[in-house]
């Protein structure tokens, strides 16, 4: 599941660097964010996987200037954390270890992915992706052994060229300490963050900083409403700050001493799993939303390309196969049917002609130089090549359709441009495969002459009848000139002894049979021009042309690589800590 919302994540990142819509970058970067959080929840469940007594994780985050820096030098009773009166100050994730050293936090580097661990001196403001840990000598009775976190701001200007480090320390907390000010409580930014986090199930606690006297009651009222109005869990306990002259510090509350160490002690890593399942469902459908509407318009392009192969395949039947003109392939059946009879009288004219072109007509048999140029004057092959012709214009009408009315308006467009362009490649490829398929079928042309053939034998006077037509001239010559390619297989239709050799046949005892060999002539030549032109080279290259659209904008990621991710979305309850 992390390598899929890494995926989905890069793939909003590169889309969104394309998009010229202002209203869908808000939106795509909102999931973006989301899908960063997320992918650091994942990240964190790993962490707990690898091993056990992992150091409990404590995050302050807050608007600019509420005092996040000042709060953690309080909570260590230390001065470790640098604090400015200028805003923007902290830009890095820092880590302070209370109570640990940093080999206890060695899983730490595997959980920020690329970006690289630091000592605290070493952080430059012009470098983002990397964070400080920093082992403290300092004790306070405020906290339990704990790594406690620094981090930047979220509502500057500035913040969204730091706001993943923010974000993945965020993910990391078992507990959050959420710093606001009287000033900046109400900010939407401070409570569009409190609403993303809530499937993370955080224990949280409200630091209300900068206090004056006598504001406290009201402003924690204001603070509970606001909250109801993000999150639906309960409102947290709130610690109220006021601000020391003399420390220039906020003064932690005696009252409040013990907070975080029972809120410490309340963690359960075990849940972390159930809150992993939760917030993938929470955002998944809004995520692939862009993904589905592309699976949607690849699915509609199949069904355009299947029923445009459907009414091409019918062209096919109606212009060829029942065209009582051009259907020449039985006829072509039946000129070899003339070449299996034996002929008395006839053997002394073929064996001279035969002695006469003796090596160039043995060649051309023994090569196949008759299937060769029966393809050369094929009416069938015009024909076909025109279908495909009209397919892909009809195909192209249709999107542009589509561009002018779809929701994908640009999906159809640069669509459109691709088949265009390949348009020409296609139909040369189906040209050839056509020609292959033409000369191949031939043997099953031949072998319905010997269907015949055998059939005939079974009738002596049928036989006999059909050798005397043979004898004529004109059947002895398309008989060697059709070997030779000298006719043309639409000739034969209406050559005289074709006409009477179709006309003995149909009145003869076989006539029957005769029909029901070319009708299963028929449909196996119909099956085969389907699946041997239509499906493997129309088909095929058509619906895999989606693939060759550009991924800097489309998410392109398939309907199997959907599926799977789907399917460990639907695992059993805390299958998620095994992927």
């Amino acid at each position: 599941m992390l390598e899929f919302i890494q995926l989905l994540n890069q793939r909003y990142q590169t889309v969104l660097r394309q998009s010229g819509n202002a209203a869908g970058k808000i939106v795509y970067q909102q999931r973006i964010d989301q899908l960063f959080l997320t992918e650091a929840f994942l990240r964190k469940g790993q962490l707990i996987n690898s091993s056990t007594g992992q150091p409990l994780q404590m995050t302050i985050v807050g608007p600019t200037q509420a005092g996040k820096s000042s709060l953690v030098n309080v909570l260590l009773n230390s001065d470790v954390a640098g604090v400015s009166p200028l805003a923007g100050y902290t830009v890095h994730p820092q880590g302070f270890c209370h109570g640990l050293s940093l080999v206890d936090c060695s899983g730490l580097q595997h959980y920020f992915g690329r970006f690289q661990q630091l000592q605290q001196a070493q952080i430059t403001r012009d470098r983002h992706d990397c964070y400080s840990l920093t082992e403290t000598a300092s004790y306070s009775t405020h906290l339990p052994n704990c790594v406690l976190w620094d981090t930047p701001d979220f509502d500057s200007i500035d913040s969204a060229t730091y706001k993943e480090g923010v974000i993945r320390t965020m993910a990391l907390a078992d507990i959050i300490i959420l710093v606001v000010s009287k000033e900046k409580y109400a900010d939407q930014s401070v409570w569009d963050i409190m609403s993303s986090l809530e499937t993370l199930n955080q224990p949280t606690v409200i630091c209300l900083n900068k206090l004056s006297e006598g504001s406290e009651a009201l402003l924690i009222q204001s603070l509970k409403e606001k909250w109801q109005i993000a999150r639906k869990d309960k409102f947290p306990e709130v610690v109220s700050l006021y601000y020391q002259k003399k420390t220039g510090l906020p003064f932690w509350p005696e009252s409040k001493q013990t907070l975080l160490m029972h809120l410490a002690n309340k963690i359960d890593h075990k849940k972390h799993f159930r809150s992993e399942e939760d917030l993938l469902q929470k955002y998944w459908q809004s995520w692939l939303e862009p993904v589905f509407a592309e699976h949607q318009a690849l699915n509609d392009w199949q069904g355009l390309v299947d029923e445009s192969i459907k009414q091409a395949l019918d062209n096919y039947q109606r212009d060829y196969l029942d065209h009582p003109r051009h259907y020449e392939t039985f006829q072509q059946a039946l000129a070899e049917l003339l070449t299996l009879l034996e002929i008395p009288g006839l053997a002394g004219f073929l064996t001279g002609a035969r002695k006469a072109l003796t090596w160039p007509v043995r060649q051309m048999w023994k090569l196949g130089r008759k299937r060769l140029h029966i393809a050369h004057s094929s009416q069938e092959l015009v024909l076909l090549n025109q279908i495909a012709e009209h397919l892909l214009i009809q195909l192209a009408d249709r999107l542009l359709d589509s561009s002018e009315q779809s929701n994908q308006r640009f999906w159809w467009k640069e669509f459109s441009g691709l088949l265009r362009r390949q348009r020409q490649a296609i139909l040369q490829d189906f040209s050839v495969a056509a020609k292959t398929y033409h000369v191949a079928f031939q043997q099953d042309v031949e072998k319905t002459a010997q269907h015949l053939y055998h059939k005939l034998q079974e009738q002596p006077l049928v036989l006999n009848s059909l050798r005397a037509t043979r004898v004529t001239t004109d059947a002895a010559a398309i008989a060697l000139t059709l070997h030779m390619g000298g006719i043309g297989v639409h000739d034969l239709i209406f050559a005289p002894a074709m006409l009477t050799v179709t006309s003995l046949l149909a009145e003869s005892a076989i006539g029957g049979y005769m029909h029901k060999v070319e009708h299963e002539l028929k449909q196996h030549q119909l099956k085969t021009v389907k699946q041997a032109l239509f499906v493997e080279h129309i088909r095929q290259k058509l619906v895999a042309l989606p693939d060759q659209l550009s991924a800097m904008t489309h998410f392109n990621i398939s309907p199997d690589q959907l599926h799977a991710a789907e399917q460990q979305l639907t695992e059993k309850r805390h299958g998620l800590r095994f992927l």
